[in-house]
């Protein structure tokens, strides 16, 4: 079935809301599912050149022609979900968010904030946890989206709508949160993690499909995997902003803040064995590999590869034992990895790979 995963290999912000409205355009996708809470921020690039970051809405939103679902699996804060709805302009006719999606209160959000979680485990405060907990405590007080009457207009089953869409062979671009790293059950640093798994698998259910639909599992890395500020758990090879500016040879600083709560990110060099891991549980048919304009900034000016990101593909491709099928080398810019290095003097390629 005409289903496609998209899933980050490390600690989150991989770059997983570029490449779902990437391959929603080149695929033609007609239907696009978000899954999780608003614990996590996808940024896409509009129309008008500026960032959008969305935090429920999957990014392939923008794009006309995309019907949008928020699954079962959804943890909903109402307000950020209508201002991403009011930006998007998106008609009832675009949207379900299935009934079963659970709405995040302030009484979970206040929880949150009033625990030591932001101190012990780096968390966003977001209350997506607490309402998971108190969902998977079946305790009385937990609302679902079909109780709020702001909502009214996009909610209903959304799993008869799926299941009629992928008999008619239409594409569905599954948009995954968070990164395989931070999995409640499959990460090693636990309890350094989210509330969530984050893998392919549980992405499916949340969204009511089966794993029978997929036929497509994208893996989504980033040349220097990042975590979240303050104590958010181990991050092999860390290094700090300055070392990846000036390795760039970029003239304007490289840095990034969280996009949830703004908080300056941790960054490491990059590290094959969580990607080892991710692609043992996650079985990916594509891997993407972003942010390589932080290898190298000639990237985003040229608008290609150079010499010195594309040996770091390759050394890569060696180190994870997988073939990178996409590159990407700026917030907007994703392209096939092999007519990138076809672009290249491939006989000075393999000799400085050699070096």
């Amino acid at each position: 079935m005409p289903v496609t995963v998209v899933v980050g290999g490390q600690f989150g912000s991989e770059g997983k809301g570029k490449v779902a409205h990437f391959l929603a355009k080149e695929m033609g996708a007609k239907i696009a599912v978000r899954v999780g809470g608003s614990n996590s921020g996808h940024t896409v690039i509009g129309a008008d050149g500026q960032p959008i970051i969305f935090r429920h809405l999957p990014t392939p939103s923008i794009l006309p022609d995309v019907m949008c679902v928020l699954g079962a699996g959804s943890y909903v804060n109402v307000e950020v979900l209508l201002e991403e709805i009011r930006r998007s302009n998106l008609s009832p006719d675009r949207l379900i968010i299935d009934e079963n999606a659970v709405l995040v209160s302030d009484d979970e959000i206040l929880e949150e904030q009033q625990s030591n979680l932001q101190a012990t485990i780096g968390s966003t405060l977001s209350g997506t946890g607490a309402a998971l907990a108190k969902r998977i405590s079946r305790v009385s007080g937990l609302r679902f989206a079909r109780q709020d009457s702001r909502l009214a207009a996009y909610v209903k089953p959304a799993i008869p709508f799926l299941r009629d869409s992928l008999a008619k062979g239409q594409r569905l671009i599954l948009e995954g949160t968070q990164g395989f790293g931070l999995s409640i059950l499959h990460a090693s640093d636990y309890p350094f993690v989210t509330s969530r798994d984050t893998t392919a698998g549980s992405f499916i259910s949340e969204a009511g499909l089966s794993p029978l639909d997929v036929d497509e599992v994208v893996l989504v890395l980033r040349a220097f995997p990042i975590r979240v500020g303050g104590n958010s758990g181990n991050l092999p090879n860390e290094i700090d902003w300055d070392t990846i500016t000036a390795e760039s040879g970029s003239n304007a600083e490289i840095i990034e803040h969280t996009s949830v709560t703004r908080r300056l990110r941790r960054v490491g060099r990059f590290d094959p064995a969580i990607v080892r891991k991710a692609i043992a549980v996650n079985n990916p048919v594509s891997i993407v590999l972003n942010h390589l304009d932080y290898v190298d900034a000639e990237c985003r000016m040229l608008d290609r590869l150079t010499f010195k990101a594309g040996s770091f593909v390759l050394k890569v491709e060696e180190m994870i034992g997988r073939r990178i099928d996409y590159v990407g080398f700026g917030p907007s810019k994703l392209a096939h990895r092999g007519a990138c290095l076809k672009d290249l003097n491939l006989r000075e390629f393999q000799h400085g790979r050699r070096q």
